[in-house]
């Protein structure tokens, strides 16, 4: 790979201490973790550097404080959590720079484990800024970046560390990119993408990627009716995008020139209400009525998609097909999910996921621990998606 991982620093970390920026921005209720995904992605990182004796100092942000020291943001709260999934004694340091920190870092024991506190108290975090970045810079002999959740953003702890130290991806990180490179970079064709969600606009960057990327595009979700009104389709009061139709049309023609098939479509289940267990039917695309809306595909459609799959060797997948936290609106995604996971499981397909409510619709479906590699991330998956640069992986490159 072309970065260097923790197989590459020194056996004996002994008396060395290494600054890894993880991403302990977990959601929380009180001082309870609702959502641990992200505190379990570090475990392997953490547990291989203090095994080699490191004295492992852990970097992250939490919330949204401004560049202002705020209790709410504080993330002594996470210390916790972290001892708990981590099962091992956790310590905790009030700030992330300053001269006492550094004295502090320098007195820890071999083999231990601290958290410093919120990077974003610091307005020097999101900017980026030199004089930060060395402050940062003195608590550590060795930088590892194992948040590749927060690689998209251009911050101190994620991409100024990686320049002024020696850098290394952790366990977390190196497994995304292999992940990503297997899936988009030099994946087994053919490849499918499947992207859901509600709105068109959000992911236009997303969809003209991709159809130059892959050989199928699956489109569910509330962008999927856009796409049904672009081509002279009734949506009745369905959520659509109508003034995108022309950009619609614009990605149909770009997928048509580059080989892509995209797959609208053409059973649906629609629903004169928006709430769990409405009176509903399934429907041909063009026999919505006008005070219906389309919540989710219909079973053909389904059908008819996971015969797709099975003809493809890649999938990747971003965005549930229709309103899945409502019953019955579930079922699509549940059911091409199960089929995903089925054949990654028989060994014919290499399934990537990541995004916004993927990972929500995945575990929903019981389908989430079968994909080959569902990420973490959210802004990151989507701009990977989107075929930009990620600053936090690039530093590591160079």
């Amino acid at each position: 790979m072309p970065f260097r991982t923790l197989d590459d620093l020194p056996a004996d970390l002994s008396g060395k201490r290494v600054l890894v920026r993880v991403d302990l921005n977990v959601p929380m209720d009180g001082e309870h973790v609702t959502d641990g995904t992200r505190l379990q992605a570090a475990v392997p990182t953490i547990a291989f550097l203090a095994d080699r004796g490191a004295r492992v100092l852990l970097l992250s942000h939490f919330g949204r404080p401004k560049g202002m020291h705020s209790h709410e943001f504080s993330l002594i709260k996470v210390v916790h959590p972290l001892h708990e999934v981590l099962g091992r004694w956790v310590g905790f340091l009030p700030d992330c720079i300053g001269d006492a920190v550094v004295a502090e870092s320098l007195g820890l024991e071999d083999g231990s484990v601290t958290v410093l506190e919120n990077t974003r108290f610091h307005p020097g975090e999101e900017k980026n800024d030199p004089t930060f970045v060395s402050e940062l810079a003195r608590l550590g002999d060795f930088y590892v970046n194992d948040a590749f959740s927060a690689a998209h953003r251009a911050h101190a702890s994620t991409e100024g560390l990686a320049h002024v130290l020696p850098a290394y991806a952790g366990r977390s990180m190196e497994a995304e990119l292999k992940a990503l490179e297997a899936a988009l970079g030099t994946p087994a064709r053919p490849v499918a993408a499947v992207v859901g969600g509600a709105k068109v606009s959000s992911k236009l960057d997303v969809l003209t990627n991709l159809v130059t990327k892959v050989d199928h595009l699956i489109i569910g979700g509330g962008m999927a009716n856009t796409f049904l009104a672009a081509k002279g389709i009734s949506v009745g009061k369905s959520l659509c995008e109508h003034d995108l139709a022309d950009t619609a049309r614009g990605i149909l023609s770009r997928a048509e020139a580059a080989g892509c098939t995209v797959h609208l479509p053409w059973d649906v289940v629609v629903a004169k209400e928006f709430r769990a267990n409405p009176p509903h039917r399934v429907a041909n695309v063009n026999e919505v009525a006008e005070d219906e809306m389309i919540l989710d595909l219909g079973p053909h459609a389904v059908e008819a998609l996971g015969d797709v799959l099975k003809t493809c060797a890649t999938l990747v997948w971003n965005g549930p097909l229709g309103a899945f936290e409502l019953a019955p609106f579930d079922q699509a995604t549940v059911a091409l999910a199960k089929t995903a996971a089925a054949l990654t499981e028989g060994g014919t397909l290499v399934s990537v996921a990541g995004g916004g409510d993927t990972v929500a619709a995945l575990n929903h479906a019981g389908a989430g621990d079968k994909f080959s590699f569902v990420s973490t991330a959210g802004g990151a998956f989507l701009e990977w998606m989107e075929g930009k640069p990620l600053p936090g992986v690039d530093a590591l490159k160079n």
